[in-house]
């Protein structure tokens, strides 16, 4: 009966295997470690923000950084890291000029962060008490949400420009709305005009970047009238139940959207379904 050999390794050929296999896992984990990015995200404690950053921190070898108005907040607590990936919580209140720009001097000097990858704005309000046409919209209400809703950006931007562009593939995203849309204001004839007049001002910063940076990627996105407080809010306003459109389905489509940013679609308004949107 002719012989089966040996199942085991020649010594000299394991210690080949075993040579070529920690090789392998050095370069793996050292190219893992490199590819690992860092998003910052405003808003982050609840609703669509907090859907975000659960999902972007799930994943292996990523920083995502929590700009809230309140750093202990208990939704941010309880979140489920991925393996090597890290959650950092800096205080950036969008009504507050000064905030951003403090966020990220205390990212570098107390957290080391050296870039931002991408960087997500999308804290913003939607007063329900100021759902009216022009006509009834006190000018205090208007200025209240351009503030937020659009100055906040700009502070943001400004801040974390330098961040960015020491980043490989920097990204702008900005979390805005179809009612800010003139070109497609037929379709929403709703009485939001303090929320329409300052997100009208966001997409216009949002385009206006991208044809002032062209190494960067600056998009405006519609999420879909989403069930969060925000959003709930409005559609009582105007006698619906709730927003249509849940959290969870909104942040998935968002995500597969922001993955697939690029320079090719710079300077875009785009729904959360991939629909190219009129300014």
């Amino acid at each position: 009966m002719p012989s089966t050999g040996s199942s085991k390794l020649p010594l000299t050929n394991l210690k080949k295997y075993l040579l070529k296999y920690l090789k392998l896992t050095k370069l793996r984990n050292r190219t893992m470690s490199a590819s690992g990015l860092t998003y910052l995200i405003t808003g982050a404690n609840r609703g669509i923000g907090l859907g975000l950053l659960q999902t972007l921190v799930a994943r292996p070898n990523t920083t995502v950084i929590a700009a809230v108005r309140d750093t202990a907040a208990s939704s941010l607590k309880s979140v489920s890291v991925g393996q090597g990936s890290k959650l950092i919580s800096v205080k950036l209140d969008a009504s507050v000029e000064a905030d951003a720009a403090a966020a990220a001097k205390e990212l570098q000097t107390s957290h080391g962060i050296t870039k931002v990858d991408v960087l997500i704005s999308n804290a913003g309000i939607l007063d329900p008490a100021n759902i009216s046409p022009v006509a009834q919209t006190p000018v205090a209400a208007a200025r209240k949400h351009i503030d937020i809703n659009a100055l906040g950006p700009l502070a943001l931007f400004q801040a974390f420009l330098p961040l960015l562009e020491k980043s490989s593939s920097p990204k702008f995203l900005s979390i805005t709305s179809s009612i800010g849309s003139i070109g497609g204001m037929e379709d929403f004839p709703v009485p939001f005009f303090a929320y329409g007049v300052s997100k009208a001002t966001q997409n216009y910063l949002v385009r206006k970047i991208a044809f002032e940076n062209p190494k960067l990627v600056s998009i405006a996105y519609n999420p879909g009238w989403v069930q969060t407080d925000m959003g709930n809010g409005a559609a009582n306003g105007v006698g619906m139940d709730s927003a249509p459109l849940s959290i969870e389905d909104s942040v998935a489509a968002l995500i597969t959207q922001f993955d697939a940013a690029s320079l090719d679609k710079t300077g875009s308004f785009i729904a959360h379904t991939g629909e190219v949107l009129p300014w």
